[in-house]
């Protein structure tokens, strides 16, 4: 038998069947818009809260009487440190214009009075993994006998990471991705529900048709294939009805609102071509698999 031929029989059964067909075009329409919407939503989260990761740092002060070669020897010791991202050296005159900037009236008066620059040189390390930044202070200032931290290099005079505010971003980021995470897999995992069971209605109504094919000497897969194309035919309806709806509806509210709100205009989201693509295959491939899958149960005759 010929493609073609399946193809006919499948938008023979289409039509004889055009509620349940409905219907399952329907759950697959409203699933790919569900997640059409929270896709975006939890990359944008996700991302924002990473960027919020970002910002935990270690700030290494160097000691104002530290030797060119202390110093040498603390850029290469943090070159050589794991779990360092990079690196930024901070003169105490970058130190001191940036505090300008962030607060002009608190050092104004108080350079004026010392008559020189109070801050230090620095060097502010970013980790690669925020979780693991207590690696890093423990190897340049591990913690001594008595309880304090103890610069493990002489050029280093502090060794400073923000312990509570960095825990705060850790625990509250950590939390973000855990729930966006769960809510997505819960997401994914509904909308396949939904739609195989939509469809083993669908397939259930026919089960007598089904069952005289089989009784005749019909193939499993000559009985299968016209579902599975069934199934594609049906995905990919829902997937471009799914497709335009998103598309009217990022013309018409998204785009205009996205220089207001930095959720919409998020850079960490996916391309909407991309996301087209994948909203419709998604559809076109859990029909197809839903169709097949349901069907096995009633070639058991």
């Amino acid at each position: 038998m010929t493609f073609g031929f399946f193809l006919k029989e499948a938008i023979r059964g289409l039509s004889r069947n055009s509620a349940p067909a409905l219907a399952a075009m329907l759950t697959v329409l409203l699933t790919a818009l569900v997640l059409g919407v929270f896709i975006p939503i939890v990359q944008a989260t996700t991302g924002t809260a990473n960027s919020v990761r970002d910002r935990v740092v270690v700030n290494v002060y160097i000691a104002d009487d530290a030797t060119k070669e202390e110093r040498a020897q603390l850029a290469k010791a943090l070159e050589n440190t794991t779990n360092v991202k990079s690196v930024e050296f901070v003169s105490k005159e970058q130190g001191l214009a940036e505090a300008k900037h962030d607060n002009p009236g608190a050092f104004e008066d108080g350079t004026k009075l010392l008559g020189s620059n109070p801050l230090p040189d620095m060097y502010k390390v970013v980790p690669d993994d925020p979780d693991e930044v207590g690696s890093i202070v423990d190897r340049l200032a591990p913690v001594g006998a008595d309880g304090a931290r103890e610069p493990s290099l002489a050029a280093i005079d502090e060794v400073r990471n923000k312990e509570e505010d960095t825990e705060r971003i850790l625990s509250a980021t950590g939390l973000v991705k855990i729930l966006t995470g769960g809510l997505m897999a819960l997401l994914v995992f509904a909308s396949v529900a939904l739609v195989a069971n939509t469809l083993r209605l669908s397939i259930f109504a026919r089960r007598r048709e089904v069952e005289v094919m089989k009784l005749v000497g019909a193939t499993n897969w000559f009985i299968r294939w016209p579902f599975v194309i069934e199934g594609v035919i049906v995905g990919l309806m829902g997937g471009v009805l799914a497709v335009l709806l998103l598309t009217i509806a990022k013309e018409t509210f998204i785009d205009p609102l996205a220089d207001r709100f930095a959720l919409l205009a998020a850079p960490d989201t996916i391309d909407f071509p991309l996301l087209v693509v994948v909203l419709v295959l998604a559809c076109i491939a859990v029909s197809a698999a839903g169709s097949a899958i349901t069907l096995r149960r009633f070639l058991r005759v």
